[in-house]
C-alpha cells in the first residue's frame, strides 16, 4: 500500500471525506497531466517553427556561398548576407572557415564558442541564454563555390524571448487554473457525494428508531437506490429475525417465570400452612414428599433447561455410534407398558433401520415422541411407530396417533418451548412444555430434521435422519 493509501484508510475519516479528496487527487492528476501534454505540444510546436525559420536563412546562407567562385568573392558576401536578414528581427547568423576565422557575423551575435567550432556542426536545435536573451539556434557545414576549400560553419540562431514569455505565461495560467479546477471539482464532489450518500443517512435514521418496543420498523426499500436495495433489505431481513428472536425470548421468559411460579407457590405454601401448627413427624414427612416432587419438577425444568441452552450455543456434539431405531422403540415400548394399558393404547412397531448418532440422545427425543402420543391419544387408541429406509441418504421415522386433530395455527409453534396447544390442560399433569423443544434439538443436533402434520385421523411427528452412509 502506498503513502497516500495508508494516509487515507489511516484514523476515522468519512466516506464523503475519502470519495471527495480521492475525485480531487484524481481530476487534478488528470488535469495536470493534460495540462503538460499541451505544453510541451506547444513547445514542439515554437521550435518546429523556429527550425523552419532558421533552415530557411540557412539554405539562403548556402547559396550565397556557392555563388562565391573565389576568395574575393567570399570575402565580399557581407552585404549579400545581410540584405537576407532584413525583414527578420532576432535573428542572427554567422559564418566561419575551418580556420575558426569569422568570414561574417551580425553584430553582437550570441553564438557561444562551441557552436563556431569543428564540433558544434551538429543539425540538432540547441537552446541558450546570452545577457539575459534566451537564443534557439543550430550550426551546418555549407559548401562554398570556391574549389579546395572545405566546407564552412554557418550557425544560426533566433531569440525565442517571445516564446518564452508565452510559455510563462501559459505555464502560469495553467497551474492557477488546475488549482482552481483542484478546489471547484472538490467543492463540486463533495456536494454530490453528500447528496448520494444522503440514502445512507436515511437508513441510519431509520435504524436509529429501531428499540425494543419498535422492532416492527422496516427501512422502504421503494426509496433506496438500486446499490443499496441489497443491503435495506438485508437489514430489514436481520430486523425481522431479531424481532421474532425478541418476541420469542419474551414468551420465553413469560412462560419460565409462569413455570416456576406454580412448583415455588406450591411450596411456600405447604411450608407456610404447615408451619401454622405444630404437626406429627407423619404430617412433617408428607410435607416433605410433597416438597421433594416439586423440587424434582424444578430440577428436571433446569435441566432441560440447560440442554436447551447448549444446544443453541452448539456445544451439545453427539457421539456417533450405530443406533438400532426398531430395538430402541421396543425397549420404550416396554417402559411405556403400564401407562399405555392404563389408558387401553395399542402399540405396534413397523419397520427398523440404523442410523449414526448418540444412543442416548436419540433413546431420548424417541421417549419425548411417545409420551407425547401417550399424552395426547385417547381411551382406546393407538400409536403406531414405523421405519422407513427406503433410500440409502435417509431414514425416516413417523409416530402416528390416532385422537383429534391440532388445530393448524398451533402446528408452527409445537417445537417452541413451553408451548401448549391446549393451555387448559392441567399443567401439573403433564411436562414442563419442553420435550418437543428438546426432541428438535437432538434431531437437528444430528443433522436431521422433523416435522409434525394433523388431520381427521390424528397427528403424525417425522422426524427424518442422515442414512448410516
Amino acid at each position: 500500500m502506498t503513502a497516500p493509501m495508508r494516509w487515507l484508510g489511516a484514523g476515522r475519516r468519512s466516506i464523503t471525506f475519502r470519495i471527495t479528496l480521492v475525485f480531487a487527487l484524481i481530476t487534478t492528476a488528470v488535469l495536470l497531466g493534460l495540462g503538460l501534454l499541451i505544453g510541451q505540444a506547444v513547445e514542439q510546436h515554437f521550435v518546429e517553427q523556429d527550425m523552419d525559420q532558421l533552415e530557411g536563412k540557412t539554405h539562403l546562407a548556402g547559396h550565397l556561398l556557392a555563388q562565391a567562385h573565389t576568395h574575393t568573392e567570399l570575402k565580399g558576401l557581407a552585404q549579400g548576407l545581410n540584405d537576407s536578414l532584413v525583414g527578420h528581427h532576432g535573428l542572427a547568423l554567422a559564418v566561419v572557415d575551418v580556420q575558426g576565422t569569422v568570414l561574417f557575423a551580425t553584430p553582437d551575435a550570441p553564438f557561444p564558442l562551441r557552436m563556431l567550432g569543428a564540433e558544434g556542426v551538429s543539425n540538432k536545435p540547441q537552446t541558450w541564454t546570452d545577457a539575459g536573451v534566451p537564443w534557439r539556434g543550430f550550426s551546418t557545414a555549407v559548401q562554398s563555390g570556391v574549389q579546395g576549400v572545405p566546407p564552412l560553419h554557418v550557425a544560426v540562431a533566433v531569440d525565442i524571448s517571445h516564446h518564452a514569455h508565452f510559455m510563462a505565461s501559459f505555464r502560469l495560467q495553467l497551474w492557477l487554473y488546475v488549482a482552481l479546477a483542484a478546489v471547484l471539482v472538490g467543492l463540486l464532489g463533495w456536494m454530490a457525494v453528500r447528496r448520494g450518500l444522503a440514502p445512507l443517512q436515511a437508513m441510519r435514521q431509520g435504524a436509529a428508531g429501531v428499540t425494543a418496543s419498535r422492532l416492527n420498523t422496516r427501512l422502504d426499500l421503494a426509496t433506496v437506490p438500486v446499490e443499496l436495495a441489497d443491503l435495506a433489505s438485508t437489514l430489514n431481513d436481520m430486523l425481522a429475525r431479531l424481532q421474532d428472536s425478541f418476541q420469542r425470548l419474551q414468551d420465553f421468559a413469560s412462560d419460565l417465570a409462569h413455570e416456576l411460579r406454580t412448583p415455588i407457590s406450591n411450596l411456600m405454601t405447604e411450608t407456610q400452612v404447615a408451619l401454622t401448627q405444630a404437626r406429627s413427624p407423619a404430617e412433617y414427612r408428607d410435607i416433605l414428599a410433597s416438597n421433594i416432587e416439586e423440587f424434582e419438577r424444578l430440577a428436571r425444568m433446569l435441566g432441560d433447561m440447560l440442554f436447551l441452552a447448549k444446544a443453541d450455543n452448539g456445544l451439545m456434539v453427539p457421539n456417533r455410534e450405530a443406533v438400532d431405531l426398531g430395538e430402541q422403540v421396543r425397549e420404550l415400548f416396554d417402559y411405556f407398558e403400564a401407562l399405555s394399558e392404563d389408558k387401553g393404547l395399542r402399540l405396534s412397531l413397523h419397520g427398523s433401520a440404523e442410523v449414526a448418532g448418540d444412543k442416548l440422545m436419540l433413546r431420548r427425543a424417541l421417549a419425548n415422541l411417545l409420551a407425547n402420543a401417550i399424552r395426547h391419544t385417547p381411551h382406546g387408541g393407538d400409536i403406531r411407530v414405523t421405519i422407513d429406509s427406503a433410500d440409502e441418504r435417509s431414514v425416516v421415522l413417523r409416530v402416528i396417533n390416532s385422537g383429534d386433530a391440532i388445530a393448524p395455527e398451533h402446528l408452527p409453534r409445537l417445537f417452541d418451548r413451553f408451548y401448549r396447544a391446549d393451555p387448559a390442560r392441567h399443567r401439573s399433569s403433564e411436562g414442563a412444555g419442553l420435550g418437543l423443544a428438546i426432541t428438535k434439538s437432538i434431531v437437528l443436533a444430528h443433522g436431521g430434521q422433523i416435522a409434525v402434520s394433523s388431520g381427521g385421523q390424528g397427528s403424525c411427528f417425522e422426524v427424518r435422519f442422515p442414512g448410516p452412509g
